[in-house]
């Protein structure tokens, strides 16, 4: 079951396995959160079950405590415990002993946001700001460098999340993490796919110079829709270099209004900050021809269904979701509303400009040009 869960497949599939209900495979990976629980393993100081059946013989054999623990190589301390919690000499079983023993042994340790409540507080604080386990956790280690007692890992953020038997943070905090699931999933569950149209006369994303291959330069950037109910969507756009996002009210899907705002919002930047743009191809960007002779901005294509190769709009996109889950109605944001939005996502660490914002980062450029 957990082999299949880890290879992404979904409950429906793995029920079929065991001819069960999907609601009964539901039931068993939803106490641990869809984490697969650590392979249990036998203390080497524990006593082992052939040891026990060794001193259920002797004992009806009416041998001594003293000559049992001779015979195991065992403190005569040990075996007369073992016998004493397990129904003294007149009751004691070997295969009784030994599950009663391992179901002793299942004594969790208590997780660090269970012991400091003050670190839980910091971190349930980050994560209703909708920052990621992984950006409160490389937040506090830049931060508190040389206090390990306010560091904690995202892992363990995760499991304090997904296992509530753990009680250290609320399981309303699930609700701002970038995907509000309250079971973890494999990364192989889903896989996006595009599906856009194709439009004509593009410069192929091959033959974007190498300088903004390897964010060497500021000013590159990426772009794409998003999408939201009733037919409303915003125009996202992403610095390559500094991960700095900016959001664009859009009121309509067709390539002049797409167009016609998005050569609005290129003038309200430097020249220096706006060299390129690379985009999918989405029908929206039809007109592309008349967004580069109206700015001066070339724009690169991304080769057909490989939408990858703009990961760093894409990885936007989806952090976007936790302010604007699906089904939102995005016409209902004025430009004012998306750049509120904009700004609290620039303000969060992130993991790749080593937990420094992608704001500092854009203000350094802005400094350094300047």
């Amino acid at each position: 079951m957990w082999d299949r869960w880890q290879k992404g497949e979904s409950l429906q599939q793995i029920a079929q396995l065991f001819d069960r209900n999907h609601s009964s495979i539901q039931g068993i990976l939803a106490v641990t959160g869809g984490i697969r629980p650590a392979p249990r393993r036998r203390s080497r100081l524990a006593l082992t079950l052939a040891e026990r059946e060794e001193i259920s013989r002797a004992v009806v054999a009416g041998h001594s405590m003293r000559s049992i623990a001779v015979q195991l190589g065992r403190a005569p301390s040990s075996i007369s415990r073992e016998i004493k919690r397990n129904g003294g000499q007149e009751c004691y079983r070997a295969s009784q002993a030994e599950e009663s023993a391992w179901n002793r042994g299942r004594r969790p340790k208590t997780c660090k946001l269970a012991q400091n409540r003050a670190l839980a507080r910091i971190v349930a604080g980050k994560l209703q700001r909708r920052w990621s386990p992984q950006q409160v956790a490389g937040w506090l280690k830049r931060t508190y460098p040389d206090d390990t007692s306010r560091q904690v890992s995202p892992e363990t953020i995760y499991r304090s999340l997904f296992i509530q038997a753990r009680g250290a943070l609320k399981k309303e905090l699930v609700e701002h993490l970038r995907r509000s699931r309250v079971m973890r999933r494999s990364r192989h569950h889903t896989q996006k796919t595009d599906k856009h149209g194709r439009i004509t006369d593009t410069v192929s994303i091959s033959e974007r110079p190498a300088s903004v291959e390897d964010r060497a330069v500021p000013g590159h950037w990426e772009g794409d829709l998003l999408f939201g109910s009733k037919n409303s969507q915003i125009a996202t756009l992403v610095e390559r270099r500094t991960r700095y996002a900016m959001l664009v009210k859009v009121t309509g899907k067709d390539s002049e209004t797409v167009i016609n705002a998005l050569i609005k919002h290129a003038r309200k930047l430097p020249e220096e900050l706006y060299k390129s743009l690379t985009w999918d191809r989405g029908k929206e960007m039809a007109e592309h021809k008349r967004f580069t002779l109206a700015t001066d901005i070339q724009v690169y294509f991304c080769d057909p269904q490989n939408p990858w190769q703009r990961g760093t709009n894409e990885n936007t996109n989806g952090l976007l979701r936790q302010y604007f889950p699906k089904g939102t109605d995005l016409s209902d944001y004025s430009q004012a509303k998306l750049n509120a939005v904009a700004r609290q996502l620039n303000e969060r660490p992130r993991k790749t400009l080593n937990f420094e914002t992608p704001a500092e980062r854009f203000h350094q450029t802005v400094a350094s040009i300047g």
